[in-house]
């Protein structure tokens, strides 16, 4: 299937089978990186899957780009932009409703899969409409309670499958935050894997082997 156009630009593998609404994977990049990055892993996984990996719409000096801006200064420290971040959000939301229709894939088998800035997104996203996403694969990120959907706790998430992990000497996302995922994910009964790899802010071979498995199943 050709390229469409999306409300984000994008990089896009087609699903190499003849079944009609394959399911799909919409990679969501790290901050300061772009569609290329998680992208490059695309061959590694399943055939069976189209992937579409979005560039996030905040383009930062001198290269890459965010999906919320990150701010440092000396009274709060480091925090971000949560009107970018929730704009953010819904500009996802919305081409997962454009890749459904343009690419003819299965609405009923979306993963997202994050890194970094991309995971706090992706639960965003998946939190506030879990109608639309049945897997979320978050590496190196956490949950911000700030960017989710008003009312998101009433959700049906039923339907919802997470695997998350993180580095446990990460250097950029503490590895505190992330731990708190699971507990908070079990919280609103959604079915979560959790495991941790003795790396930094980055994702170890042997991590990328358990979330392969992991999609497998799932």
């Amino acid at each position: 299937m050709e390229k469409h156009t999306l409300l984000l630009e994008h990089n896009y593998r087609p699903a190499k089978n003849s079944v009609e609404n394959p399911p799909a994977i919409i990679m969501l990049h790290g901050f300061g990186s772009d569609e290329n990055d998680l992208f490059s892993f695309a061959s590694e996984l399943p055939e069976k899957y189209a992937i579409i990996s979005l560039k996030a719409p905040i383009r930062l000096e001198p290269y890459g780009n965010a999906w919320y801006n990150i701010y440092f200064d000396n009274s709060q420290g480091k925090f971000s932009d949560d009107e970018q971040a929730i704009a953010s959000r819904e500009l996802v939301s919305k081409c997962i409703d454009e890749v459904i229709e343009k690419y003819k894939v299965d609405k009923n088998n979306v993963t997202l899969l994050g890194f970094s800035q991309g995971t706090i997104l992706s639960f965003a996203v998946a939190l506030s409409y879990p109608e639309k996403v049945k897997n979320v694969i978050g590496l190196s990120g956490y949950i911000n309670e700030e960017i989710l959907k008003d009312g998101y706790a009433k959700n049906d998430f039923s339907n919802l499958k997470v695997y998350t992990s993180h580095g446990s000497v990460d250097q950029v996302i503490p590895v505190q935050w992330a731990r708190k995922t699971e507990p908070f994910l079990k919280k609103l009964n959604i079915d979560c894997k959790y495991s941790e790899f003795p790396v930094g802010h980055g994702v170890a071979p042997q991590n990328f082997y358990e979330l392969k498995n992991w999609l497998d199943k799932n």
